[in-house]
């Protein structure tokens, strides 16, 4: 299960998907789309000053339209601004401008947040589009990954984030080699000998547990991890009941390498790397994969479907729910004009069109839009009051790709058995029989 921190930066990088789709589809008339990103440890008053010089240069530009659009994007950038007397630590990104929208209007939109980990860029653009290109570096998997790397001559412990590598720990041991003196001794020459690669092993397996795994959680603090190795101790270690079961899991690969020590941790990464950039590839794979094994073994612990999947979470019964990332479903909450009735409805793109709709379907009473917001929204803001995992998935494995075609792209994993149907309004006055 992923954890809680995991689950929300899924979320967090969700959002910013969202939010670069909704930038780079935006279209203004003339320069008057404002850019700005700051790193952590920019300087408020620098970037203010700057926007007070651009705004003297704008004064000049011949056209009164568009030294308008740009003097008015400035304008609202600086009044941000004012609200932030430092950047935050993360850095600052504010996008501002007049944008035209769908039907012709114009319209003023301003955006600034603080990214969920630091962003390293310096950006300040003024154009007829939002630029969004650094923020695809928030969205670059910052996953760490553990290696182990262990021959005759001793272990290293690194970890690898994007393209930080870092040593933990390593250690040398002083393995007696094989040698052919002394009758009666060679078998005690032997035991000895395999004793001390056991305590190798032993070694190696206590510490790996003591880096790579979370004494506050008790979990892996690593996405996977790589043994790594010239002869045969990385299988040994890989195979060996000392190794922590928790550790044994997150194995990616095993790898062999000719040198030990940090070379080998090098070429461990070399050889790795594939494996490494579709990890979330993996993850999801094994996320759909579990969901259709407990289809396929009619467990009753699953649901699929708009409507099932939000019944078995308002009864609590829901792990996990996974959602793919570009569900394009509306959740609106309707009120019958005439009886003030709230109703809730999840409608996708033809159900819109479709005016039956926003009627009820008794009295025909016209139902007025009282909010609409899109469901994978408020999935990522209301999940936790039902007490689940939320986990986006698209659809570019082809297990993802068969749980949006062939499950609508929403489903869940349930803590217990339920038969979702005998929860349908329609089964108190059905009538089954059961004698044909």
């Amino acid at each position: 299960m992923a954890d809680a921190h995991e689950t929300d930066r899924n979320i967090e990088i969700w959002k910013i998907k969202k939010l670069i789709k909704a930038l780079e589809a935006a279209r203004g008339n003339g320069t008057s789309m404002i850019s700005l990103i700051m790193p952590p440890r920019d300087q408020v008053s620098r970037v203010t000053k700057m926007l007070g010089d651009e705004y003297g240069t704008a004064s000049n530009i011949k056209s009164r339209v568009n030294r308008q659009s740009v003097l008015g994007a400035i304008t609202s950038a600086q009044q941000r601004l004012k609200l932030y007397n430092k950047v935050p630590p993360n850095g600052l990104v504010l996008y501002t401008g007049t944008i035209v929208t769908e039907d012709g209007k114009e319209k003023k939109v301003t955006i600034d947040f603080e990214p969920f980990r630091p962003i390293n860029a310096s950006l300040y653009l003024c154009d007829n589009k939002f630029h969004t290109e650094a923020l695809n570096e928030l969205l670059e998997s910052d996953d760490k990954f553990g290696f182990i790397v262990m021959d005759g001559n001793g272990t290293l412990f690194g970890t690898l984030s994007g393209n930080t590598r870092e040593v933990l720990h390593k250690f040398s041991v002083d393995l007696p080699k094989k040698h052919g003196r002394g009758g009666q001794s060679a078998l005690r020459f032997a035991r000895l000998r395999m004793e001390k690669r056991h305590n190798y092993v032993r070694k190696t397996a206590e510490l790996a547990t003591q880096f790579f795994i979370n004494p506050a959680t008790s979990q892996p603090n690593v996405a996977g991890l790589i043994l790594a190795g010239s002869a045969d101790f990385k299988t040994e270690l890989s195979q060996s009941d000392m190794f922590d079961p928790r550790l044994q899991a997150k194995i990616l690969n095993v790898v062999d390498v000719s040198y030990g020590g940090e070379n080998g941790f090098n070429q461990a990464i070399e050889l790795s790397s594939e494996i490494l950039s579709n990890v979330k590839f993996i993850q999801e794979k094994r996320l759909i994969g579990k969901y259709f094994e407990e289809i396929s073994q009619d467990t009753g612990k699953y649901v699929f479907g708009v409507d099932d999947t939000l019944k078995a979470l308002e009864m609590g019964a829901v792990e996990l729910l996974i959602v793919w990332e570009n569900l394009d479903i509306n959740r609106y909450v309707l009120k019958n004009s005439t009886t003030g009735e709230i109703i809730i409805k999840h409608l996708n793109k033809e159900q819109e069109a479709d005016q039956s709709n926003f009627r009820d379907s008794v009295s025909s009473a016209e139902l007025e839009v009282q909010e609409k917001l899109s469901l994978l929204e408020w999935f990522a803001n209301e999940y936790r009051k039902f007490g689940c995992t939320l986990e986006f998935v698209t659809n570019k494995s082809q297990e993802g790709s068969q749980f949006c075609r062939g499950f609508g792209g929403i489903g869940g994993i349930l803590r217990y058995q339920l038969d979702i149907r005998s929860f349908d309004e329609l089964s108190d006055e059905e009538v089954y029989d059961d004698s044909e």
